[in-house]
């Protein structure tokens, strides 16, 4: 039987892939050491699982919620804009709750994407990235992950020979599966390079938290002065806050852009449990304590993993950021 359209341009999930070869060894007696999906198994903190189940009890939340997140959590995410990056948002019209970043990523690529519409993509990136624009009958052309001076060439090539001309570019640091770290410097020539060719900057920072140098914590696009004119901005609470199964994230940045997410996720949920949004805003509103631990945790978990692969003969430069 013919594959849907849709369906035959997509291959089988990477990780579902692994999940299967990992459950046959299982089965099979094999002892597996799983360095596959970047799934949290720390526990979410007690303080947000403890709003959770107060906030529950409440008849009155376990109504519709909003799509486009209740209006706390929203000012909660334009908060941490402002203490982390000092990037001041309007929490009405610049910050939409999302379900997680992933659904973030595949509704913004139905909002903006016509067919044939060419979007570049790191290579490798996360799944999502490439094929949230595929499903929208986009076109992807792959491009360095590297954020150094051999990144522009090869924009500059796509913008020239790319017919029609480039939509959207996406930008993922720290990044996943490389753990590259982008400095503002050249989120500043992102910037200026999208600017001058009118192409929209869809920026992917979940791992905006799980860093180790701590002197330099990673930047975000929008801190170039100017970038909310051209980007959007997608993050996660999943590895932040040990929050994956809660699937909570946000879109934040150029108000066309997100009034478009927006108007879509309006058509298609209604927005996460009313309160898993109260005990994300808890979360964000915290002291910050918790995001420190759980960075430490995965720190110790590096080094033991580098130093590991160096006595068996593998050299590994320690990672800067991502799990």
């Amino acid at each position: 039987m013919e594959e849907f359209h849709k369906v035959r341009r997509l291959p089988q999930y990477v990780f579902e892939q692994v999940n299967r070869l990992k459950a046959s060894a299982r089965a099979a007696g094999a002892d597996i050491i799983d360095l596959g999906m970047g799934n949290p198994d720390l526990p979410t903190p007690k303080a947000i699982v403890d709003k959770l189940c107060e906030v529950v009890q409440d008849p009155r939340t376990h109504r519709y919620s909003s799509s486009k997140g209740i209006p706390g959590l929203r000012r909660a995410q334009a908060a941490y804009y402002a203490r982390r990056f000092g990037v001041k948002l309007n929490p009405d019209t610049q910050v939409v709750a999302t379900l997680g970043s992933k659904e973030g990523f595949a509704n913004m690529a139905q909002a903006i994407t016509a067919p044939g519409d060419v979007i570049l993509c790191p290579n490798p990136t996360y799944p999502i990235h490439a094929f949230g624009f595929l499903m929208a009958g986009g076109v992807i052309r792959s491009m360095n992950v590297e954020p150094d001076e051999s990144f522009f060439g090869p924009l500059e090539r796509a913008v020239r020979h790319s017919i029609p001309k480039p939509l959207a570019l996406i930008v993922n640091y720290p990044s996943n599966p490389t753990a590259h770290v982008a400095s503002l410097d050249f989120y500043k020539d992102v910037i200026a390079f999208a600017k001058k060719h009118e192409i929209i900057v869809l920026s992917d920072l979940a791992y905006s938290e799980i860093y180790f140098d701590e002197n330099n914590p990673p930047p975000s696009v929008l801190e170039v002065p100017g970038a909310i004119d051209v980007a959007v901005e997608f993050t996660s609470m999943s590895k932040t806050f040990s929050m994956p199964g809660w699937r909570m994230g946000f879109a934040v940045g150029n108000e066309r852009l997100i009034a478009a997410l927006t108007r879509v996720k309006s058509y298609l949920d209604y927005g996460a449990f009313t309160p898993i949004q109260v005990a994300a805003t808890h979360a964000l509103n915290g002291d910050g304590s918790d995001i420190a631990e759980v960075r430490s945790v995965y720190r110790r978990r590096r080094d033991v993993m580098v130093d590991t692969f160096g006595k068996a003969g593998f050299e590994v430069p320690p990672p800067a950021a991502t799990m």
